[in-house]
């Protein structure tokens, strides 16, 4: 099997086959799909509601300095630094890990949407889409009543997909 078929094919399908062809080992396959997955309760092994000391023991994220009022601590993504005043992840004292950001257009949520996905599949796979002023467009997440994805969208696409913890002390 090429490597150079995984575009046309996707990194999960990838994993699956070489699992099956005996190359790798089922665990390894296994986490690299998963690691690649926004939800429902974390990204790989970053986790809603970690606390900040066991989010950094993952060894995937680094400190960032934002000049935004915020209460939690703000971290990217080893994977993904963001530039100006927009951090990866907010890490409250009191919940831990509340928010965690797509780092790119490869990781979706379970039900296929990440960036790039146009309007129409978001209302596909969230038909009880909702909107408010705090979070713009959002959806509960499908097996985590606690959570919800936030899409910031264009007219004709995603733009970015955040998991938050719904009741948070973050944004506010």
């Amino acid at each position: 099997m090429k490597l150079s078929i995984a575009p046309r094919i996707g990194w999960s399908a990838l994993a699956a086959g070489v699992m099956l062809a005996g190359i790798v080992p089922a665990a390894n396959a296994a986490a690299t799909v998963q690691k690649r997955t926004l939800g429902p309760f974390g990204y790989g092994n970053i986790k809603l509601g970690m606390t900040e000391a066991q989010a950094r023991a993952t060894g995937r994220i680094v400190r960032k300095a934002i000049n935004v009022p915020t209460k939690c601590s703000t971290y990217d993504l080893k994977e993904r630094r963001y530039s100006g005043n927009r951090a990866g992840l907010y890490i409250s004292k009191k919940q831990g890990v509340v928010t965690i950001s797509a780092p790119g257009r490869g990781v979706k949520t379970p039900q296929g949407i990440g960036i790039g996905a146009t309007p129409a599949q978001v209302k596909a796979a969230y038909p009880n889409l909702k909107q408010n002023a705090l979070y713009g467009t959002f959806a509960t997440v499908p097996g985590n009543p606690k959570a919800s994805y936030v899409f910031l969208m264009s007219k004709n696409m995603v733009l970015g997909v955040t998991l938050v913890l719904t009741a948070q002390d973050c944004l506010r």
